[in-house]
C-alpha cells in the first residue's frame, strides 16, 4: 500500500480505510468531463472495482475538459468508455476498470456483474438521473448527483434514510432551464470544482464516513462556493421514498432521444439486433460515403446524416435534431439492412 501512503495519512481514512476503498465497486455512468475527472480521482485512490458505462464516442470538442483523451481518441471516434479504461489501466493496474459502451437503462442495470457499493452520476441528461435516482432507491445504494453548465455547479450525495433526487425536485427540469453545455458553454475548473466535491464525498462513504447533508453548488467564475441545507427526513409526498414506486424503471425500451445539446440523435432499438458490422462496411460501400469500421464500431455518412453504429444496434447519428426523423433513418440504413440491403 505504498502508493497510498499520503491518503492513508490522512485523518478519517488510514489503513482500514485504505482497505475498504480497495475492496469496493464504484459504478460511474458517464465518461464524459464528470466522469473522467471522477474515475481517475478514484482510480487514483485505490478503488478495486470501476464499471464505467458511456454510450458516446470521443468528439474534438470534448479534449477541452475531459481529462482521459488525446487527439488520437478524437480522430478514430474511439468509444469513450474504452478510451478511458484504456488510460485508466495504465495509471493504476492495482484497479479494475471495466468499461461497458452502451445506453443506461434500466435494462443494463439489471446485467451489471453485482450490486455496486456506490454509484456516482456523470451524465448530462436528467431523464438518466432519475433513472439512477430509482434504481439506487430501489436496491438500497448511494448515489452522487452531479452536473455543470458554463462556469456553475452542483453536487448532492444521497443516501438510503436521507431526501432523494425526486424528494427535492419531484419532476426533471425541461432542459431549456438548465442549460447545455451546448448553449452556454463550459468552463474546465466548473468541472474540477463539482468532481472534487463528488468523489470527496465518494471517498467519504466507501471509508464508511456519512457524506455532506445538502446540495453543494458553486460559480468558479464568480468564485461563490456553498453548501445548500436540505430537509432531514424524506418528502412525505416523495413517489419513491413514500410511496415506493420507481417510475423511471418502467419506461418501455426502445427509443430515439436527442443528445444534450449536440445536434445529435441516438438510436436504440431495445433489443440486441444481430448486425454483423463487417459485412455492413462491405454492403455499404457504393451505397454511403466515409465508410470506416473500427474495433468497437461502423461509421459512415448518408442522407447528410453521420451514423455510428454499435455491434448491439445501437446507433448515434450526428446532424440530426428530430427523434422521429433518426428513427426513419436509423431503419432505412441500419435496421433494414439486418438480412438485406439497405433501402430494401
Amino acid at each position: 500500500m505504498q502508493r497510498y501512503d499520503r491518503q492513508i495519512r490522512v485523518a478519517g481514512i488510514g489503513p482500514n480505510g485504505q482497505r475498504r476503498i480497495a475492496g469496493s465497486r464504484v459504478l460511474i455512468v458517464g465518461a464524459g468531463a464528470l466522469g473522467t475527472h471522477a474515475a481517475e480521482t478514484l482510480v487514483r485512490a485505490g478503488v478495486g472495482t470501476i464499471w464505467l458505462v458511456d454510450r458516446d464516442i470521443v468528439e474534438w470538442t470534448n479534449l477541452q475538459r475531459q481529462v482521459l483523451f488525446d487527439e488520437d481518441d478524437a480522430k478514430n471516434a474511439t468509444p469513450k468508455a474504452i478510451a478511458a479504461a484504456a488510460r485508466l489501466a495504465r495509471i493504476n493496474a492495482e484497479s479494475h476498470v471495466e468499461p461497458f459502451v452502451a445506453e443506461c437503462s434500466a435494462a443494463f442495470l439489471r446485467t451489471l456483474p453485482g450490486r455496486p457499493d456506490l454509484v456516482l452520476d456523470a451524465t448530462d441528461n436528467f431523464p438518466t438521473r432519475y433513472l439512477l435516482n430509482d434504481w439506487c432507491h430501489q436496491q438500497q445504494v448511494p448515489w452522487i448527483y452531479a452536473g455543470a453548465v458554463a462556469t456553475e455547479g452542483a453536487a448532492m450525495a444521497i443516501v438510503p434514510g436521507r431526501p432523494c433526487l425526486r424528494c427535492v425536485w419531484p419532476e426533471p427540469p425541461a432542459q431549456a432551464d438548465v442549460g447545455t453545455c451546448e448553449t452556454a458553454g463550459i468552463l474546465a475548473p466548473a468541472i474540477a470544482a463539482v468532481s472534487a466535491f463528488q468523489t470527496a464525498q465518494a471517498l467519504r462513504i466507501l471509508v464508511g464516513e456519512a457524506p455532506a447533508r445538502g446540495v453543494f453548488t458553486c460559480c468558479v467564475w464568480r468564485s461563490s462556493y456553498q453548501l445548500v441545507d436540505l430537509a432531514t427526513e424524506p418528502a412525505a409526498d416523495c413517489v419513491c421514498c413514500a410511496r415506493h414506486e420507481h417510475p423511471a424503471l418502467l419506461a418501455p425500451p426502445g427509443t430515439a432521444t436527442s443528445l444534450c445539446g449536440r445536434n445529435a440523435v441516438q438510436v436504440d432499438p431495445g433489443r440486441r439486433l444481430p448486425i454483423d458490422l463487417e459485412r455492413c462496411e462491405r454492403q455499404l460501400h457504393g451505397l454511403a460515403s466515409d465508410v470506416v469500421r473500427t474495433p468497437h464500431l461502423l461509421r459512415f455518412c448518408a442522407d447528410g446524416v453521420r451514423f455510428s453504429v454499435f455491434p448491439g444496434g445501437r446507433a448515434l447519428l450526428f446532424g440530426v435534431h428530430d427523434p422521429l426523423r433518426a428513427r426513419a433513418l436509423y431503419d432505412r440504413w441500419v435496421a433494414a439492412y439486418v438480412g438485406g440491403e439497405p433501402g430494401a
